[in-house]
């Protein structure tokens, strides 16, 4: 089992969660994070850092987030490995929480 990175990752991008990963398996896009599930321990330290409630344990997905198990693995193997804290995307706070924003993911 792995950790996944959800919807509500997308456009907030906040970083809080990579500073606690003792492998570093966090990607970083434009507008997102995924995490890499062949890297991944399941330690579970990233998901109370993460402040749009975005990481879940795959065996906890939601329905409707079940898409993200396969776009986290294909994401990782392109996009860079993030190990620090940046600051978050200007208008996180205004994406937070907003529903079905995959169709703004920039790859």
């Amino acid at each position: 089992m792995a950790f996944v990175v959800t919807d509500n990752c997308i456009q907030c991008k906040y970083t809080d969660c990579v500073e606690v990963c003792p492998v570093d398996c966090f990607h970083e896009g434009p507008n997102f994070l995924v995490i890499d599930p062949d890297e991944c321990i399941d330690c579970a330290l990233c998901v109370p850092e993460c402040p749009a409630e975005a990481i879940f344990a795959e065996d906890d997905l939601p329905a409707s987030e079940l898409k993200f198990l396969k776009l986290n693995a294909e994401l990782a193997q392109q996009w860079p490995v993030i190990t620090r804290s940046k600051a978050p995307l200007p208008d996180a706070a205004e994406w937070d929480g907003k529903p079905n924003k995959l169709p703004h993911l920039k790859r």
